[in-house]
């Protein structure tokens, strides 16, 4: 397939430039992925579609104040935008202007606190730099002191809360952005689906940029994902396979929870093993039309970009065309788009 075919028209006024207050009054387009039949409902009306034994696999992430301004001994000032911890204070970023972060220069971000020195340039353009700091203050704390939640590049308000760009369930610190389709729930609505007999279980999976870089290949078979780290406790792996012997429906919210048990999933099956194990790993999963699902049954997710490797993962789950379908049907009863958007439920 081409890339071309999962390209929509969406004016600039429907991307979302701020998330809804609260929560969960964002609207909510229901979709039955095998008649095409439409609903229209808010998110908080979102138990009417699920039942008592369901699961709710939910990601856990949470976002790092990941977009960090030092300036050089020069005065220059470059942003670093951090993208992967790969231990030993040493992150993968981008930088930008990248000409002026070469191998060897050093950044400060707080004066006598907070420091960096590029080390090496990648192949992509990437930057690994080395952090510098003093222990006692904890690394996290001078990041949330001197870092910005980093927001898309197509919001362009200000975000008053930076909260907001966390799920309210968000543990576990190490991503670049946010799993979008959480940002709807809170804890009332949560706990209102669970007293109803529907089930959570959570999964960690870091997200980095590489989900969201547009796909430059023609062909869709010739874009290569980049690797994303994740982690799946025992006592969710336990939640799901119980859940999904039981007959229950293993729903994800977010392609990023999708990615996670997807690729666990193909994981167990090589190893000849019973559905989920506790384990951690990087994924690289691509999901695309004619891509087999192993365990999701119901997907909760937000309206992507145009030609992005999100709209072909929830292409491959329900359809090409249910799935441009069902946009332009947005698009006409004036759903908001992207990160701090409207919500899809697909079942």
């Amino acid at each position: 397939m081409k890339t071309s075919d999962f390209y929509y028209d969406l004016p600039p006024e429907f991307i979302a430039q701020h998330p809804a207050v609260p929560r969960d009054s964002s609207r909510l387009l229901v979709l039955n992925r095998t008649s095409g039949e439409i609903t229209h409902a808010v998110f908080n009306q979102i138990g009417n579609w699920l039942q008592a034994g369901d699961c709710l696999v939910l990601n856990d992430t949470k976002v790092l104040p990941a977009r960090l301004y030092g300036t050089k001994t020069s005065g220059a000032v470059v942003e670093f935008l951090l993208l992967k911890n790969l231990g030993n204070d040493r992150w993968e970023c981008l930088a930008g202007p990248g000409k002026k972060a070469k191998p060897g220069d050093a950044f400060v971000f707080l004066p006598g606190r907070l420091s960096c020195v590029v080390e090496l340039i990648l192949p992509d353009g990437n930057r690994i730099i080395r952090f510098l700091y003093n222990s006692a203050d904890g690394f996290y704390t001078l990041m949330n002191e001197c870092g910005e939640m980093p927001l898309p590049h197509y919001i362009t308000e200000k975000l008053s809360d930076p909260t907001r760009y966390n799920t309210v369930y968000a543990q576990n610190v190490g991503s670049a952005a946010a799993p979008t389709a959480g940002l709807h729930f809170t804890p009332e609505l949560i706990h209102s689906l669970c007293a109803n007999g529907i089930q959570t279980a959570y999964v960690t999976l870091h997200v980095g940029l590489g989900t969201f870089r547009p796909v430059k290949a023609e062909n869709i078979e010739n874009h290569t994902m980049h690797s994303e780290w994740y982690s799946i406790s025992a006592a969710a792996a336990s939640q799901i396979n119980e859940c999904k012997s039981a007959g229950g429906r293993i729903i994800c919210v977010g392609t990023t929870s999708c990615r996670t048990i997807e690729t666990a999933a193909r994981l167990s099956r090589t190893q000849n093993a019973a559905m989920l194990r506790a384990h951690e790993a990087e994924t690289s999963i691509f999901l695309y039309p004619g891509s087999e699902f192993l365990l999701m049954d119901g997907l909760v997710t937000n309206f992507h970009l145009p030609e992005s490797t999100l709209i072909m993962l929830v292409s491959a789950f329900c359809g090409r065309e249910n799935t441009l379908r069902a946009y332009k049907k947005a698009v006409a009863e004036g759903y908001r788009f992207y990160s701090f958007g409207d919500a899809m439920l697909i079942l």
